[in-house]
């Protein structure tokens, strides 16, 4: 991803405009919505820049990656909130549950009672999203809509989870509307405020339907280098 920063907080400029614009459209305080920086395969020098330009809260794909990067930088920025956003596997609920503060992506039982367990061990209480796959996407990660209402009581009453919000990633033929509207409707009728939706190519329309926080990457940091 590109690292020249005059670049990068020129497009970061753009980001908070639009979404700012986007939440006055919709009849919202531009402060209702976090922007969260996805700085997955981005190296730590190109991080800093965001950083010091007061982003506070960053979304991460891997469980290793982030460890690997983000301590020196939370050094530097001791207030910034980490965030999972990528599938999590239970033999990383341990590492996930010690290090992120936010993790997004909780869908399974599995998952949910290993997070548990391992947030009683440490003694941390990160705060969790439910991934719901409104799409029914038999290769994508979350909880099937219908299945939703459930899973969120097992996951608070059962496990112990601090359930904050939902979140999810609709496909990518299809209008995503529908499944923004979706999402919030879920989220309304289980008493849930927070919700995680919208990217980089349609962040405004997720601000327009209830989105209270949008992953934004190409769009701040530039397209992914290949693997």
């Amino acid at each position: 991803m590109a690292t020249d920063s005059q670049g990068l907080l020129e497009r970061l400029a753009v980001v908070r405009e639009e979404i700012a614009r986007a939440a006055r459209d919709a009849g919202r305080a531009p402060s209702s919505v976090t922007l969260t920086c996805v700085s997955k395969t981005v190296h730590a020098d190109g991080i800093r820049p965001v950083l010091e330009a007061g982003e506070r809260v960053f979304g991460e794909n891997r469980v290793q990656e982030a460890m690997e990067k983000w301590p020196a930088l939370r050094r530097d920025f001791p207030d910034v909130e980490l965030r999972l956003i990528g599938p999590l596997q239970s033999n990383k609920a341990a590492e996930a549950a010690g290090f992120f503060d936010v993790i997004e992506t909780v869908d399974r039982d599995k998952i949910a009672k290993a997070l548990a367990q391992e947030c009683e061990k440490l003694g941390r209480a990160p705060k969790f999203y439910v991934q719901v796959n409104t799409g029914a996407e038999p290769q994508k990660a979350g909880v099937l809509a219908e299945e939703a209402d459930d899973f969120l009581r097992r996951c608070r009453d059962g496990y112990g989870l601090e359930v904050v919000g939902l979140m999810c990633i609709p496909p990518v033929d299809e209008q995503a509307s529908p499944h923004f509207a979706l999402l919030n409707k879920i989220a309304a009728r289980n008493g849930l405020t927070q919700l995680s939706m919208g990217m980089s190519s349609d962040f405004a329309l997720a601000i327009q339907l209830g989105a209270t926080h949008v992953r934004v990457g190409s769009a701040l940091f530039g397209e992914r280098a290949k693997p």
